[in-house]
């Protein structure tokens, strides 16, 4: 009866943790912290951009937080001796590094840092790719693998796509693949969708998808991510998960803000 009573409770206690999740996934995640009005700060060490400031921002937008939401701690490969070198480079421009493909000047550029095998990554991707869907910001994905060597050959594939103009087409497919995908499902993806397979497997060996990659970490190494999903919209610096309601309103204050001085045209 007694270990019957222990079970109940756990059963308990896990169903309650569960639902609260579920719960927390369904809302607004800053949203609710922030309301309606947005307020900013500097970002520390970039100048130029900004996080946003109050409520729990302290943790969910600052280098070295520690919320429930980041997943990795450390991307995997940083060591290698050309890693250095990608970072001093991106750090002599971060901007033409965050956004490479600006779009029409109207547009409010949104950089998305994401892992294929993050869960929250693709909730937030799909949210982002519903906005985009009406136009008015120009996205630029970023890479960032790290939660093995999964997530580095997911990555891998999509750099791969990209450069047979399939890149957003196999991104979509990837977000709602199984997890712990591998380079045999890779390829049969790539037939799907219409690439060249050959050209495919190349290019995800090839040199440059590799040092798109590094490009990638050396911004998350600046911005001090600690793990994704990460963003950066127009000026403004978002570590975890963002609802679609505040993400909205970020995009139209951004629009309404103007270019960061010095940075974009």
């Amino acid at each position: 009866m007694m270990a019957g009573s222990r079970f109940s409770r756990r059963t308990f206690w896990v169903g309650l943790a569960a639902g609260a999740g579920a719960l927390y996934l369904a809302r607004d995640p800053l949203g609710d912290l922030f309301g309606s009005d947005l307020e900013f700060e500097p970002y520390p060490g970039l100048p130029g951009f900004r996080r946003m400031a109050g409520g729990s921002q302290s943790t969910a937008g600052s280098p070295g937080g520690s919320f429930s939401l980041f997943v990795g701690l450390e991307a995997p490969g940083e060591a290698d001796p050309e890693f250095e070198g990608v970072l001093a480079s991106v750090r002599s421009n971060v901007c033409a590094a965050l956004y490479p493909e600006q779009g029409p000047s109207d547009m409010v550029p949104v950089a998305s840092f994401s892992d294929y095998n993050c869960p929250y990554c693709r909730v937030q991707t799909e949210k982002l790719a519903e906005i985009a869907k009406n136009g008015g910001i120009a996205v630029a994905w970023h890479e960032l693998p790290l939660l093995g060597d999964a997530s580095v050959t997911a990555a891998r594939g999509a750099l791969a796509a990209k450069r047979q103009d399939a890149y957003l087409a196999f991104h979509r497919r990837l977000m709602r693949a199984p997890f712990q995908t591998d380079r045999t499902y890779l390829g049969l993806l790539a037939r799907e969708i219409g690439v060249d397979e050959a050209e495919f497997i190349a290019d995800m060996d090839s040199a440059a998808v590799a040092d798109e990659i590094r490009r990638s970490r050396a911004l998350s190494r600046i911005f001090g991510f600690v793990g994704t999903p990460a963003l950066v919209v127009g000026r403004t610096v978002v570590q975890g998960e963002i609802g679609s309601a505040t993400m909205r309103r970020l995009i139209e204050r951004e629009r309404a803000d103007g270019t960061i001085p010095g940075c974009l045209s």
